[in-house]
This record gives structure tokens, sequence and C-alpha cells, in this order.
């Protein structure tokens, strides 16, 4: 049963890139070349750009780093692993997501009583959090600001905590540093 498994993942994995090879071909051929609307760089809607981190209660965090690191090569800081990888509009800028092991006791999670918390990365935060209090999405706490970014947390309607960055990248990349690529 793996192996048909298998078999039918890789199926539908390399029908997938197919399409869309065959999709960007023929966009191509029409266009020649590839430049990015000015909408696309210039859009400031409040929205979810993409997932800025993961984060899961362990019972030890440094074995787990330990861990992952010596079996799976992720580059181990004291927080997790940095992941690197490009903006699609913006292909010469560096982003970041970060993989952290928390202690099992933490209450960062709080108020969820889930083993794990999704960051995702927004923009516009403020405009955002407005958009969520409209639609009465629970705020745990106000927008906090740092030199990497804005956060703020906020249930789903599971009671899941969701934590939301609006990063400043560039300050890890100034940091410099081992990431995973």
């Amino acid at each position: 049963m793996r192996n048909l498994t298998k078999v039918l993942l890789l199926v539908i994995v390399t029908a997938s890139c197919n399409a869309v090879t065959d999709q960007t071909d023929a966009e191509t051929t029409k266009t020649d070349t590839y430049e990015p609307t000015k909408s696309i760089m210039n859009d400031t809607t409040p929205k979810v750009t993409g997932i800025g981190g993961i984060f899961f209660r362990s019972k030890n965090p440094k074995e787990a780093r330990e861990w992952y690191g010596k079996n799976l090569g992720l580059a181990i800081n004291e927080y997790g692993s940095s992941f690197e990888f490009r903006n699609a509009n913006r292909p010469d800028e560096i982003n970041y997501l970060q993989w952290s092991p928390f202690d099992e006791g933490t209450d960062y999670f709080d108020p969820s009583e889930k083993e794990f918390m999704i960051n995702y990365r927004v923009q516009n935060i403020e405009g955002l959090v407005k958009k969520l209090r409209e639609n009465g999405v629970t705020i745990v706490d106000e927008i906090e600001a740092y030199d990497y970014g804005k956060f703020v947390h906020i249930l789903d309607n599971e009671g899941n905590k969701i934590e939301l960055w609006e990063p400043v990248d560039s300050v890890f990349t100034q940091m410099g540093g081992e990431t995973t690529k």
C-alpha cells in the first residue's frame, strides 16, 4: 500500500509540474519575458503573504534541534533553524522562515492548548488587524514592533493561536549566520 501511495503521489506531482511548465511555456511564448507588474510590487493589501514560522512544543527542545540538525541537515541555532528563501516578487530579496521547538511547558502558545503555532508573514499588519476586528476575530494582544518586524497574535475559529508577522528581513540578512537552504 505504501508503494502505491508513493507512485500515486509521484504521478500527481509530475502531472502538476508538467501542467505548470506547459502553462509557463505558453505564457512565455506570448510575452517572451517576464516582468513583475507594478501592482504586485506596490501591493499593500492587508493579507498573509507566506509562512513565517513553525513552532511546536517539545519535551527537550535542545535535543530536538540537535536531532533535526544531525539527521535532516538543518542549520541549527539557539532558537531552531532559520530557513532562507527568495521573495517571488523581488528575487534579489532574501526572506526567512523560523522553525523552533519550544519547551512543552511554554505559555507562549496560550490561550491555545495546541502543541503547535504557525507564524504567517503578512503585509500591512495594521490594516489586517483592522479587517480582522471588523470580522469579529479575537485579537489576543496589541501589535508590537521590533527591529526585525511587527507582531500580533490572533485566534482562529477553532481557538488556535496564530502569530502574524510583518517582517523586516534585511535585519536577519545583516546579522548573517548559517541558514537552512
